[in-house]
């Protein structure tokens, strides 16, 4: 079959670049402001702290479940209708939990939404397919600085609206938020015509079978779980921490905090530019020794008042750039490997991610509840020296220059 993707940049400029990145933080937003809300959660609804995290934790396994079930339908059907009815789903998920009587159907409406919020694990293939290779890198590190800034301003309306308006508010918010995306997408997102025709089995299996057959995208998955799984710890375990004995803040010490780590949307497209220079795995590297190095800074905070805060915004901020710049990278690599088949393998590289995001949501909130924050530190040091033997055991191959030799190698079709 021959691939029916359209010609790079064609279809793309940076207008449309801009609204891309938009979507995306619009979309991110909606799994990242509930860790700020979750301590008003737990008062608004008179649950247990840990109790009331089920609510972050929820959001997270749908969102992978959403990279299993729905990204690979990308690879499948027209991009503009695929993403509008997410969106539209999305909304209504999120109407649905801010009018939750208790947190059984807030966890509910909170899983739903993660699942179909998965928009941006679709626009990221799509704008691979749309753009020429040498651009690729820098592409991606736009589309994720737009990501951040959804992360850091959901985490920060989130914390100050639930602050003063009550809980409720911030999911009203995100809902309104969503719609008036998806009706911008509407009319705005360039056709697009499927590059697969299989069935749908056939491509919720196909991400296990490119698991099996690409060792890259199988270290890959491995990098980005550890990393991010540390990283959802850190947020999750940290509203637990700010609002708990030891400092006892309001919710808005998250957003303040989340603020801190503005600078993670000037890092990234640098960092895409490395990768476009230099190849993924250079700045793979520097972004598991970053986590390392984050963990170390991040248990700093212990020391509480001042200096602990000061540690503590200073431990975000590296530990964020560090995430996004080797998600940066790991997205270069794993692009490169099957120009036919984008969605697919970003469905199993996205969907390990979450799982290992999720898994450290949980055991983030479980060590700082029963251990105290230094556990949650320890915790996400050790995920990231997992990463680190990975990597230093790699085989010498193409995989240092693979996010550029794509562009003299012909599509697989």
């Amino acid at each position: 079959m021959s691939s029916s993707l359209p010609p790079a940049d064609a279809s793309i400029d940076r207008r449309m670049i801009f609204l891309l990145a938009l979507t995306c933080g619009v979309a991110v937003g909606n799994i990242y402001f509930p860790q700020a809300v979750s301590p008003l959660v737990a008062s608004g609804l008179d649950v247990a702290p840990n109790s009331a995290a089920l609510v972050v934790t929820a959001a997270q396994f749908g969102y992978a479940a959403g990279n299993f079930l729905l990204v690979p339908l990308g690879d499948r059907f027209p991009h503009r209708p695929l993403v509008v009815a997410m969106l539209a789903v999305t909304g209504a998920a999120m109407l649905g939990a801010a009018g939750a009587p208790g947190l059984g159907a807030l966890v509910a409406a909170s899983a739903v939404a993660g699942v179909t919020t998965v928009v941006a694990q679709v626009i990221a293939p799509m704008a691979a397919g749309l753009v020429a290779a040498e651009r690729r890198g820098a592409v991606m590190g736009t589309l994720l600085a737009g990501s951040i800034g959804g992360i850091l301003l959901a985490r920060t309306f989130g914390g100050l609206a639930g602050e003063w308006l009550g809980w409720r508010a911030p999911y009203l918010i995100a809902a309104a938020a969503t719609l008036a995306i998806a009706v911008a997408l509407a009319f705005a997102l360039p056709a697009t015509d499927p590059p697969s025709r299989q069935s749908y089995p056939a491509l919720l299996a196909a991400p296990l079978r490119l698991l099996r057959e690409e060792p890259e995208l199988r270290r890959s998955c491995l990098y980005q779980a550890t990393v991010f799984g540390g990283f959802q710890a850190v947020w999750t375990g940290l509203a637990l921490y700010l609002t708990g004995p030891e400092y006892g803040f309001g919710a808005q010490a998250v957003a303040v905090l989340a603020l801190v780590s503005a600078g993670t949307m000037a890092a990234t497209p640098a960092a895409g530019r490395q990768v476009d220079r230099r190849g993924p795995d250079p700045v793979s590297l520097v972004a598991i020794t970053g986590t390392i190095a984050a963990a170390g800074v991040l248990a700093l905070g212990a020391l509480g008042g001042a200096p602990g805060l000061a540690a503590l915004g200073a431990g975000t901020l590296l530990l964020e750039i560090a995430m996004q710049s080797g998600m940066i990278a790991n997205q270069a690599r794993i692009f490169a490997l099957r120009p036919d088949a984008r969605s697919r393998i970003n469905t199993a590289y996205m969907t390990c991610a979450f799982l290992g995001g999720s898994t450290g949501s949980w055991l983030g909130a479980g060590a700082c509840t029963r251990f105290g924050w230094t556990a949650v530190c320890a915790l996400v040091a050790l995920l990231a020296c997992v990463a680190l033997a990975r990597h230093l055991l790699r085989r010498p191959d193409r995989a240092d220059h693979l996010g550029n030799a794509e562009a003299k190698a012909p599509s697989r079709s």
